[in-house]
């Protein structure tokens, strides 16, 4: 038995002090993630946190295991590299609704074919606030911008809609300002075998104001109690809804990893006498 004393959340804190805005919500994020990471017990060196670019792809700096911030919207390819040649590893991506589904968006749908065992975290501020306030991919219709000075005109990305439609495994929404509610979701998510994405709306008071605080809380609705989270059909129900921003898990349902059908496409090769697939496979993954 060891005598190791259990991992406490503080124990996952980096020496980098976060450099947000006071009032972001992307500190209410790290937070979460420090308390679920000490429930899952996770040691700092079998862990991995990718980013992209933005202000809440900062984060792998603030946590204390192994990180990278990539380019402009590549956190889910790095990652997915990251997880086929270490399987071993818990990866965790995280990044931006910009990062993630402007010059990220591409990636979303083959990392949810694939159904790697990693977890995807967005913290969706909607609006460009590294870059000053720039309109995203989820900017709501009519907002005035540093770049729509007379109101957004386009319809805004529906990133749990497009969770759903790609098909994804795990699908969650949640709240910067219930950190209880999203430590829950991201040991649910981590825990999930398969890809599991999070959506939490994590507000900008710098670029789109201290009242978006308010105005997330006044639409913030738990999951119904007798939502079937394995019905696609009744997730979308939810995800369209738009009057409410249901917190908790939208959608689940498992099935085979990227990683398990890798072992058994193995097991098949090397009984066929392919004696080189272990090599040509490291050098595919890397």
């Amino acid at each position: 038995m060891s005598d190791a004393k259990p991992l406490r959340w503080n124990d996952y804190r980096s020496d980098l002090a976060p450099v947000w805005c006071p009032g972001c919500g992307d500190y209410s994020v790290v937070a979460a993630m420090y308390r679920a990471l000490a429930e899952l017990q996770i040691p700092p060196h079998e862990l991995a946190v990718i980013s992209g670019i933005g202000c809440s792809s900062r984060l792998p700096g603030y946590v204390n295991a192994f990180g990278m911030n990539t380019i402009h919207g590549r956190a889910i390819p790095v990652a997915t590299g990251l997880k086929t040649a270490r399987p071993d590893t818990t990866v965790i991506a995280v990044g931006g609704d910009g990062d993630g589904f402007s010059i990220g968006g591409g990636h979303l749908p083959h990392v949810a074919r694939r159904n790697l065992d990693m977890t995807y975290i967005v913290m969706d501020n909607r609006i460009y606030g590294l870059t000053k306030g720039q309109t995203s991919p989820t900017t709501p219709q009519g907002e005035r911008t540093a770049t729509s000075l007379y109101g957004w005109p386009e319809t805004p990305a529906n990133p749990i809609g497009l969770a759903l439609a790609y098909g994804m495994s795990f699908v969650a929404q949640s709240f910067a300002g219930d950190i209880k509610g999203l430590t829950k979701l991201i040991v649910q998510a981590v825990r999930w075998p398969g890809f599991s994405f999070i959506e939490v709306h994590s507000p900008c008071v710098t670029y789109r104001g201290h009242d978006q605080y308010q105005l997330i809380r006044e639409r913030a609705r738990p999951v119904p109690e007798d939502h079937d989270t394995g019905d696609r059909a009744g997730a979308f129900r939810l995800a369209d809804d738009p009057d409410h921003l249901y917190l908790g898990v939208i959608f689940q349902r498992e099935n085979s990893t990227f990683g398990e059908r890798m072992d058994e496409l193995r097991v098949h090769a090397q009984a066929a006498g392919r004696v080189g697939f272990d090599s040509a496979v490291s050098r595919f993954a890397v």
